[in-house]
């Protein structure tokens, strides 16, 4: 099986659609992934087949809970999962920040490429970002007070805070802090035996 028809099966399964330009968009984000990570060790996931499961269809995964609005993705590291939603949504705007150089460099680079217009590139740490989306997402960032210590300035009453987590992060839960409310939906990835959940917080009401 090629990666393409794994990648497309697994866009089956999870019911997103995309048409045949944003699956060989997909794919070449993967492939400059795979370039790029020989000399700035981006991601610890080196072969190409396994990156189709662990970011792609991962970070696809979260659709079904992603509004429309604009989104910021924090920590994005090798633009994770900014650059796979972005691309399965052209018409949604993201911003992708990170404070780390080279990740930056690469996902800019990654933007021109793949001329994800809808997409924004931020240099910089989150404590020195000031423009409030409608919705936060983090993969892998930080443990869920450290996200919301973070970007608590950055959230209005409405906005939601969306941390994808490889594990139920029960104890993470219970160390919210007074004011906020969680709840937590799993996520199946295909091609992935392991726990996955999305955990959206917001301000208590």
């Amino acid at each position: 099986m090629t990666d393409r028809d794994r990648l497309q099966d697994g866009l089956r399964d999870l019911g997103v659609a995309l048409d045949a330009d944003q699956v060989t968009a997909l794919l070449s984000y993967r492939d400059l992934l795979v370039k790029w990570n020989r000399a700035f060790n981006l991601t610890a996931v080196r072969e190409p087949g396994e990156m189709v499961a662990r970011h792609l269809l991962d970070s696809l995964a979260v659709l079904p809970h992603l509004d429309d609005g604009d989104t910021l993705d924090v920590g994005t590291g090798a633009g994770l999962p900014g650059i796979p939603l972005a691309i399965a949504r052209p018409g949604q705007r993201f911003v992708l920040l990170d404070g780390n150089g080279k990740k930056a460099r690469f996902v800019r680079q990654a933007r021109r490429e793949l001329g994800l217009d809808n997409v924004e590139v931020v240099h910089a740490r989150v404590e020195q970002y000031r423009n409030a989306p409608s919705q936060i997402i983090s993969r892998a960032f930080a443990a869920l007070p450290d996200i919301l210590a973070v970007t608590e300035p950055l959230i209005a009453p409405h906005t939601r805070v969306l941390a994808m987590k490889a594990a139920a992060a029960e104890r993470e839960l219970a160390e919210l802090p007074a004011g906020w409310t969680a709840r937590v939906e799993p996520l199946s990835v295909p091609g992935l035996d392991e726990t996955r959940v999305l955990v959206i917080i917001r301000r208590s009401q």
